[in-house]
């Protein structure tokens, strides 16, 4: 097996509970209304620093579709799973998108990048 390359992420991002891992961009979600069999997940447009599954038919809420687990690359961990087709006409716009189970992953906040310290009042000396 190669090396493993990741994409670092810039801006407000998604990471794998489990290890951190950078997996998607907060600007790539398609949809916040999604369910899964454990809650909430989110349609993603693109992700990285994951792996597929083997392709399989899944009965879900919305019919039959062709779909690929997604796992992290680092961890291993599933993440959710990729739409491959989709059988009915109106489910269309899922193909080639991406879903993240909430639990799975967490949100990233951009850090302040100036990294400069100002004292407040209370690092100030009493005279």
């Amino acid at each position: 097996m190669g090396r493993v390359f990741l994409v670092e992420l810039e801006g407000r991002s998604y990471s794998c509970r489990y290890c951190n891992n950078n997996v998607a961009l907060a600007d790539d979600i398609l949809s916040r209304t999604f369910n899964c069999s454990q809650g909430r997940a989110f349609l993603f447009n693109s992700v990285v620093n994951v792996t597929s599954g083997p392709k399989e038919e899944r009965l879900m809420l919305s019919g039959m579709h062709t779909v690929e687990d997604i796992f992290c690359c680092c961890c291993g961990e599933l993440l959710g799973w990729k739409y491959v087709t989709t059988h009915d006409k109106y489910q269309k716009y899922k193909e080639g998108k991406f879903v993240l189970e909430r639990w799975r992953i967490v949100e990233e906040m951009m850090e302040d990048l100036n990294g400069e310290a100002y004292p407040s009042s209370s690092d100030m000396d009493n005279p």
